[in-house]
């Protein structure tokens, strides 16, 4: 009789082509998981983050007299607001003038930045008035992946000067510009970079004094709808390199001061006319680490001055003028945040802005249409207009945004079957009739809340035309997903489990004659989707979507006669069979939705390896004796490894823990080599080590291995004692690093094939470059690692020998021939699910065990200074990467060894892996955010990718520690029974 499998006793098959076939399926269907995979993850590009950037609108004159001629930006980048606003230890405050300005002649706040708080995308808000075409992040935000509006593209004529990452993307395609931007050189992390901010003050003032001669550039600067921009990068750089608490950076803040008392007594003394407006602001923040990206306040929050021509003056604050009304910017801060006392600025009113009104801002001062694709809202506080001009104002503003919402329901319609409207702008034309005619009457304050409640309405209707595809997409996609899960399964159970003979009574490829119609259909549908799709215009992205989930479902469809087999299987098996499938089912979504979860909060493993740390020892207490140590191994194991899921993300530098750990390393390995040479006649360790007798190849292989690790730990601290030192480190010493590392990695190849020996081997070989790249408790985890993955290997070997006394024993030496594989592998059987899914547990445990996805930006590039000193981006990025890489290689290599120890197909485990990856990869997809910090968006995609490229990374994996594990060689339970007997 045979073994009672997933599905029962599997007939062996007679006829060699079936095995071909299934082979060359497998291979197919490896490479549809990595197309489909590849495809899949781009969905979230169209669906997330299509670009909100629409052409074809006309521009919206505004109907009054523009209050200023000309307008001056100044953009300090990376001023945080609070060390603009707060004093010195001193008590004097950092920017005298533009506090006296706030204090006597203008409007002040705070302009909150919508993540990412990067320099273009901020830029681009305050210049364009929208946030960023998320196609940018492809482009490091350098080029212009799509033309768009800006403030100065509508003005007369731009005089820019500043960085050579921003000011070009302006102006560089704009004729009616003056602009100059200063080398990339000059941008030396080195030095103080506030003579960055002192160059483009004295380009404009030299532009200025040329005028005197130049009658022409002289009746260029007297012209209105004049627009001068001074990008200033001087805090930004000296925050990267200096923090925003030096007082490097802080004195910056009293040059940008400086620089706008200068250029306000510049423009005054020269033009002496009073038509000139200004605004200063920054595009982002500083953190306290020297970073900015994220949507932490002191990313988001700018500061903000506007005086000059048509800005209002200083307004007290009262109980009227300034009050909670629900509204929330852009980061999610309240309209009425507290004003610090610190900033002694409480008695004045405070006018906080989205970064984005800042255009419509300067397009009214200037009597400008606002830039197309803007979605600022004007902020009335800061101008200086009469009631009928204010309503002049936000109708233009209103107009602009409802042009953008008409052109995109125009787009929609013309390229839609069924098209469905937004309904609360279908009839969009009697109210802008109303307005009108308010207007007209002189009943301006309703004009005014009815433009308003219009221009919220437009929002809200681009907001729905820009998620207009979402559920069609996120539909097809799903069903994409689950089919391939379906498809991966069937084949599992067709190919690696025991069927009743009822199931494969006739080979698989002599049924295709009768699934023709099968595929008939699916070509049919298939057909009518992409005529549909190419009538509407559709991306091309679009056909590849839904081609997929038709072709993974026209092949379940096909397998249906295999499909209704099981299924009558299935009715006739026993109640407690099914509770029993039911369970493991339930158990297995339970821990797959324990690690997506774990992916936000590591603490999770903690708890799950303290928890799982009793229950695998207890088990283990009740099936094998306790003299063996077994039990109290992996007890101590798993609770070792559950602290280093509590240690924070940034890896604090800890010299002596990574020296410490490599002799950690060392006694690791020698205990095993112990284990590996006195453990004979215990059946516990008879599967995993190797006692014949006969002369190892190189018998001083391990005594290498242990010399090259401690060689590791003594080069980590003469490395890092340079260093701190401040002494250049010897090109003998990096020679010696890499050839540490390089030498070790080889060395497992030659080691001897019992399953303890070379994975101990392989163990040691990968410890030496984890330890040069490593810079504090990170190095003791490899070593916490490395006990689980031995106490998982030894939990499967009590199973292994725990089941003598069964009745029909699962690993059993006298198995039906019918229930064994090619390569004398066994079938899989439904308690196999634990094998993937332990596989997936330890797996994400290699990659958050230390640190998170987001700390992957934002690693000590301190770590690879033992290997390179010169800045070298791709270099070091891929060092960084290896070192990501060990835990994950010795993790398959523990996989890879189980399943030659369980005699399971490694090949079928890996398919049940990224089938189970692939619900997680389900739920990831639903998580993607499009709001939030740009940590939150980075980390839902990244999340994402992590899952939905682990068909590849595995695969790649598989195919990589193959080369140290191919000839593992593991005693066979008949021999095993022997020696027992």
């Amino acid at each position: 009789m045979g073994i009672d499998g997933i599905l029962g006793t599997r007939e062996k098959s007679t006829t060699s082509s079936r095995r071909k076939w299934l082979k060359k399926r497998e291979m197919w269907l490896v490479v549809l998981g990595v197309i489909l995979h590849a495809v899949y993850m781009l969905s979230i590009f169209d669906i997330y983050f299509k670009t909100p950037i629409v052409h074809g609108m006309d521009p919206v004159k505004p109907r009054f007299n523009a209050p200023a001629k000309r307008l001056v930006l100044l953009v300090a980048d990376g001023l945080r607001a609070d060390k603009f606003y707060e004093p010195d230890s001193e008590g004097n405050f950092r920017a005298p003038f533009l506090r006296s300005v706030i204090q006597n002649q203008g409007r002040w706040g705070v302009s909150h930045a919508r993540p990412p708080t990067e320099s273009r995308p901020g830029h681009v808000a305050i210049i364009a008035g929208f946030y960023e075409d998320p196609s940018a992040v492809t482009k490091g935000w350098k080029a212009n992946p799509v033309e768009f509006d800006s403030v100065f593209n509508q003005s007369r004529h731009t005089i820019s000067f500043g960085s050579p990452d921003i000011v070009p993307i302006f102006c560089a395609a704009l004729p009616h510009s003056t602009w100059n931007s200063y080398p990339h050189d000059f941008e030396d992390f080195a030095t103080d970079a506030s003579f960055l901010d002192e160059w483009s003050f004295d380009q404009f003032q030299s532009l200025l004094n040329r005028s005197n001669e130049d009658p022409k550039l002289k009746e260029l600067l007297l012209q209105d709808n004049l627009v001068i921009f001074l990008h200033l990068l001087g805090c930004d750089s000296n925050g990267h390199a200096h923090r925003p608490f030096s007082s490097i950076y802080l004195n910056n803040v009293k040059v940008v001061d400086h620089i706008a008392e200068r250029m306000y007594n510049l423009l005054e003394g020269y033009f002496m006319d009073n038509r000139t407006a200004y605004i200063f602001t920054a595009d982002h923040g500083m953190s306290d680490k020297g970073s900015h990206g994220d949507g932490h306040p002191t990313n988001t929050d700018t500061p903000l001055v506007v005086w000059g021509a048509g800005v209002k003056h200083a307004k007290p604050v009262s109980e009227t003028n300034h009050s909670d009304c629900g509204f929330r910017f852009i980061d999610e801060h309240a309209h009425d945040a507290p004003t610090p006392e610190e900033w002694g600025l409480n008695h004045i009113e405070r006018v906080d802005v989205n970064q984005a009104d800042i255009a419509p801002l300067m397009s009214t001062l200037l009597g400008l249409p606002c830039p197309v694709n803007s979605v600022g809202n004007l902020p009335l506080e800061y101008i200086n207009l009469n009631e009928a001009e204010r309503v002049e104002a936000v109708l233009a503003n209103t107009k602009q945004i409802l042009n953008q919402f008409l052109r995109k329901s125009y787009i929609k319609q013309l390229n839609s079957f069924y098209f469905k409207p937004f309904k609360p702008l279908a009839q969009y034309t009697p109210i802008m009739d109303r307005i009108e005619e308010l207007i007209s009457v002189r009943d301006y304050e309703a004009a005014m809340k009815l433009s308003e409640n219009l221009r919220t309405l437009a929002l809200q209707g681009l907001h729905y035309f820009q998620t207009y595809d979402w559920l069609m997409l996120m539909s097809v996609i799903t069903l994409g997903y689950i089919g391939w899960m379906i498809c991966l399964l069937l084949h599992v159970l067709q190919s690696y489990t025991s069927l009743p003979g009822n199931i494969l009574q006739e080979p698989a490829f002599h049924q295709r004659h009768k699934t023709r119609k099968v595929y008939l259909w699916g070509c049919l549908l298939m057909g009518l989707i992409s005529i549909k799709l190419i009538l509407e215009h559709s991306p091309p992205l679009y056909h590849a979507y839904v081609a997929m989930t038709v072709f993974l479902w026209t092949q379940i469809l096909s397998e249906y006669r295999f499909m209704l087999a099981l299924w009558r299987y299935f009715r006739g098996r026993k109640f407690d069979y099914i509770v029993k499938l039911l369970i493991i089912s339930a158990l297995s979504i339970f821990i797959l939705e324990f690690l997506v979860n774990s992916f936000t909060k590591r603490e999770l493993y903690t708890w799950c390896f303290l928890i799982v740390g009793i229950v695998a020892s207890f088990h283990l207490f009740n099936s094998i004796p306790w003299r063996s140590g077994i039990p109290i191994f992996v007890f101590i194991s798993c609770w070792f490894l559950s602290v280093f899921t509590l240690m924070p993300a940034e890896i604090p530098d800890n010299n002596q823990l990574v020296i410490a750990s490599g002799a950690m390393i060392i006694i690791i390995g020698i205990a095993a080599r112990w284990l590996d040479l006195h453990t004979e006649g215990n059946k516990y360790w008879l599967s995993i080590c190797k006692h014949e007798m006969e002369k190892p190849r190189f018998p001083m292989l391990f005594h290498i291995q242990a010399l090259l690790v401690g060689l590791a730990s003594v080069m980590v601290w003469l490395s890092t004692s340079h260093r701190t030192e401040k002494q250049e480190l010897l090109v003998i010493h990096q020679l010696i690093n890499w050839s540490i590392a390089g030498f070790s990695m080889v060395l497992p190849l030659f080691s001897e094939n019992g399953l303890l020996s070379r994975l101990t081997s392989i163990f040691l070989g990968f410890a030496p470059p984890f330890l040069l790249l490593s810079i504090g408790y990170e190095a003791v985890f490899y070593n916490a690692f490395a006990l689980v993955l031995m106490s998982w290997i030894l939990f499967e070997n009590a199973l292994l020998h725990g089941s003598k006394g069964k009745k029909f024993p699962p690993y059993s030496s006298n198995m039906d021939e019918n229930d064994v594989l090619e390569n004398d592998n066994r079938c899989l059987q439904l308690s196999d699910v634990r094998i993937p899914l332990i596989f997936l547990v330890l797996f994400n445990v290699a990659f958050f065990g230390t640190g998170n996805f987001a700390s992957i930006a934002s690693f000590e590039i301190s770590s690879v200074y033992r290997f390179i000193t010169v800045f070298s981006p791709f270099l070091m990025a891929a060092l960084l990467i290896f070192k990501l890489f060990i835990p994950f290689l010795l993790v398959v290599c523990t996989f890879s060894a189980i399943t030659k120890l369980l005699r399971v197909p490694r090949l079928g485990c890996y398919f049940l892996v990224i089938l189970l990856s692939d619900v997680m990869t389900i739920h990831f997809f639903f998580l993607v955010r499009t709001k939030g910090s740009w940590m939150e968006i980075g980390n839902s995609i990244s999340h994402f990718g992590i899952v939905s490229a682990q068909v590849v990374f595995v695969l790649l994996l598989f195919a990589l520690t193959n080369i140290y594990t191919k000839d593992i060689h593991i005693k066979s339970a008949s021999s095993s029974s022997r020696k027992l007997m």
